[in-house]
């Protein structure tokens, strides 16, 4: 697992906050992407994602901690990649992220201690600030990166997601079966 840092608090209150976790959730661009944003002289926009997040959230999922999304802009290609990963939880065009952030947890029945959230910029705050574990990607808004219980050592879309998957699964004592897995003969 790649190495993020605790942002105000200890390593092992960080370990203890992700041992807790249930689900997930991240936003989209700055997270999931890098930010940029594609669009093509037909108006249609692209999104590049990495492979290796992708791969962690699904070994996420194999745990049994849910994956979800709650993004403030609405895309097909955010539609299209959250079904191949077989993500059923996404909000998209949520400029209030709250309203999203408490149906997702009405609809798993989990209190906000045990969700995670991902961000980027002030617009992820609202949410970050009520988690259990709040998480800043690396090169996240100074405020966002403040706010944070942890910092990735990541910045979005270039393996930020996936080092979250692995300290949630790290801390409910999953990653090294899930990594072995890949050794055996």
């Amino acid at each position: 697992m790649d190495g993020g840092q605790a942002a105000g608090e200890s390593w092992q209150r960080v370990r203890e906050r992700a041992a807790r976790v249930q689900v997930v959730i991240f936003d989209v661009d700055g997270v999931l992407t890098d930010g940029g944003l594609f669009i093509d002289t037909e108006g249609r926009e692209h999104k590049v994602f990495h492979s290796r997040d992708g791969h962690g959230l699904k070994m996420l999922q194999e745990t049994g901690v849910a994956v979800a999304v709650i993004s403030g802009r609405s895309s097909p290609a955010v539609s299209h990649r959250m079904a191949g990963l077989g993500i059923e939880h996404v909000y998209q065009g949520q400029q209030d992220k709250l309203p999203a952030f408490q149906t997702l947890l009405e609809a798993l029945a989990l209190a906000p201690a045990q969700a995670a959230y991902v961000g980027d910029d002030v617009v992820d705050l609202p949410v970050m600030r009520r988690v259990g574990l709040a998480v800043a990607v690396q090169d996240a808004h100074a405020l966002v990166r403040r706010q944070a219980h942890w910092i990735t050592s990541r910045p979005g879309g270039r393996g930020a997601a996936r080092e979250v998957c692995e300290l949630i699964m790290q801390a409910q004592g999953h990653l090294d079966a899930f990594l072995d897995r890949y050794l055996e003969p």
